[in-house]
């Protein structure tokens, strides 16, 4: 007779759980609170304290932390091993059903103490899980799993060995992440890392030559993490879709959070990008408005890049974006669009042959707030090691009253011009001069090695979409280190320059703005630079 032991801090369905496997004709040991949790449901148990010398102590805190157990869990098939449990009283286990106490939880906690974390460090339960592991036996350490391996033992267990070894890996996943939250929490950070799982698989990386390649999920509680997405329609998005996605959702959720702060409001918000920099960007108090501007942004560029919306995308939106501004009936081609949800004809309208336009919906798109900004850690390979920093979490709130104006007074609708400048410059790879023209984006200078040359490729690009800059808004996400920077944007007709203080040539900068009539912001750049993607 097989025997298992239970050992749960979530007690939710453990009961019926042990019901199962007794009808199966297994044996159930328990730890003290799982034991009662089952005879109180009429599951026959044996508390595991019985099978340990001596039984538990120090306040039932040490029971399966024991020889008796761990023999259970690691003696082999051998005729030597079986010989010795038997001479010893010892029963082997053949499955083990444990989960960890919630350490995370305790140490978010706004009530947590030193003392009640150490309490949530759970000792037993994660050397039950190795042993198991190790000893090659079921081992469940994760509820959703209890299902799939009743179902396998009715079965007649199948692919045994591989069945095992993917319980056993994940077993080994689920302690190294535990143990990697106490030592960053016990070190305050200096031991930090991250433990996740294949969540999908990419049929190759950014180039066809980088195999593998794979979206890793570390489990997040996010809604808006990448794995939360769901593919509707089209293939499987691939690692640069991915990639992409992830920069939308920065520069989206930005937008968000700065008209939240300064307006008290969330518009509608229409975003694309191209290799990650958005090429076009809207807000509107339609979502029709926001898609029209979006487009018009630069209709060259975001052929074949990828789009985002704070809203659902029912036919005529979907009709709105694969033709608005093509010329003879032609339709434009996008790599992905993500949006809360898609009508079944916005998918037939926005689908492409070989399903080459993946389209991802996620319902959490249209509740982004100063909330939904990723608090994520964020961290960067690096030969040897990794590069950490805090997320881009700063908003910008043109009330603070670190902002400094100089010069003509902008009006209000320059003042949202400069908030959407701003989102998006700040989630552009720098160096970046951005430039917005009634709420949508006319031309975003990104990456440049110096700042006069941000300038004149944002000029450019906004002329070569047949925008006029006059009257535009500028945001520059550094200081400007010489005049030559705002006399660029001057000669365009930029009369609203948002940008940080920090040059020694700031003085400068602010009398050439009085003297021309320009509106301008300046935030110090110490909290407000907005470089990004380095």
């Amino acid at each position: 007779m097989k025997t298992a032991l239970l050992s749960v801090y979530n007690k939710e369905g453990i009961a019926d759980f042990a019901k199962e496997l007794v009808g199966m004709g297994w044996k159930i040991l328990a730890s003290g609170g799982t034991a009662k949790v089952l005879a109180d449901a009429d599951v026959p148990v044996r508390d595991v304290a019985e099978i340990v010398g001596g039984g538990a102590i120090l306040g039932h805190r040490v029971v399966t932390l024991s020889r008796e157990v761990h023999a259970g869990l690691l003696a082999t098939g051998s005729k030597s091993d079986k010989q010795e449990l038997k001479r010893l009283g010892i029963p082997r286990i053949d499955l083990a059903c444990v989960d960890l106490y919630p350490l995370q939880d305790e140490i978010n906690s706004p009530d947590s103490t030193p003392e009640s974390v150490i309490q949530k460090i759970d000792i037993g339960g994660p050397a039950l899980l190795r042993s198991a592991a190790k000893g090659r036996r079921i081992v469940i350490c994760d509820p959703r799993d209890r299902c799939a391996v009743l179902d396998w033992l009715k079965i007649g267990r199948p692919d045994e060995k591989e069945f095992l070894n993917k319980l056993a890996a994940k077993a080994e996943a689920v302690v190294a992440k535990y143990c990697l939250i106490s030592a960053r929490h016990n070190s305050r950070g200096f031991y930090d890392g991250a433990v996740g799982a294949e969540a999908m698989s990419c049929k190759y990386g950014e180039n066809a030559w980088q195999t593998p390649a794979s979206l890793v999920s570390v489990g997040s509680e996010d809604p808006l993490a990448i794995d939360k997405f769901i593919s509707v329609a089209g293939s499987e998005p691939s690692y640069n879709n991915l990639a992409d996605l992830d920069r939308m959702l920065q520069t989206l959720t930005h937008i968000a959070a700065v008209f939240e702060l300064n307006r008290s409001y969330v518009p509608f918000i229409a975003v694309a990008v191209k290799h990650g920099n958005a090429c076009g960007a809207a807000v509107a108090s339609s979502p029709i408005e926001a898609i029209k501007k979006m487009i018009t942004g630069d209709t060259r560029a975001i052929f074949g890049g990828a789009v985002i919306v704070n809203f659902e995308i029912g036919d005529a939106l979907a009709g709105l974006i694969s033709k608005y501004n093509m010329q003879n009936g032609e339709r434009r081609l996008l790599d992905i669009v993500a949006a809360q949800s898609f009508s079944p004809g916005a998918l037939e309208v926005l689908g492409r042959k070989g399903g080459k336009c993946r389209l991802i919906e996620n319902p959490s798109l249209n509740l982004v707030d100063c909330k939904k900004l990723d608090l994520q850690t964020r961290f960067r390979l690096v030969r040897g090691g990794l590069l950490k920093q805090p997320n881009y979490t700063f908003v910008l709130n043109l009330n603070d009253p670190q902002v400094e104006e100089i010069g003509r007074m902008a009006g209000a609708g320059e003042k949202e011009d400069a908030l959407l400048a701003w989102a998006i410059g700040s989630t552009s790879n720098s160096n970046t001069v951005t430039l917005v023209k009634n709420r949508m984006l006319i031309g975003n200078g990104v990456g440049q090695q110096d700042r006069v040359g941000a300038c004149e490729l944002a000029i450019k690009r906004a002329q070569d979409a047949s925008h006029d800059t006059d009257g535009a808004v500028a945001y520059s996400d550094s200081f400007f280190p010489f005049i030559d920077g705002p006399e660029t944007l001057a000669r365009a007709g930029i009369r609203t320059i948002l940008a940080s203080s920090g040059s020694v040539r700031d003085k400068e900068v602010k009398e050439f703005c009085e003297a021309n009539d320009i509106a301008l912001f300046l935030v110090p750049d110490a909290i407000a630079r907005g470089f990004f993607g380095h």
